[in-house]
């Protein structure tokens, strides 16, 4: 089921770039450093994007670490602290009466 519903997203997110490439077909000049370009619209806006969200996840892959770490350390934190609960059960209770 999950297989199909993800196709199906797939497949009308294809179709939406398409009809988006086809809407934009017109081109843009680009001048960069080195010189000029003619590209279409829908490259042009398509290229920009991957680039922001490249950059997105480039900047966040400290925090992604560093969070990960965190549970991790965490994780042993709480498994000794459950090993030490379940030791202090198994020791019996003395009675000095």
């Amino acid at each position: 089921m999950f297989r199909a519903l993800s196709f199906l997203a797939l497949a009308a997110l294809v179709i939406l770039g398409l009809v988006f490439a086809v809407l934009n077909a017109q081109t843009v000049e680009l001048d960069y450093f080195l010189g000029k370009a003619e590209v279409p619209l829908a490259l042009t806006l398509v290229l920009t994007l991957a680039g922001g969200a490249l950059l997105g996840m480039l900047f966040s892959f400290g925090l992604v670490v560093r969070l990960k770490r965190e549970i991790l350390r965490l994780r042993r934190k709480a498994q000794l602290a459950e090993q030490e609960v379940a030791n202090l059960r198994a020791i019996p209770i003395k009675d000095d009466r």
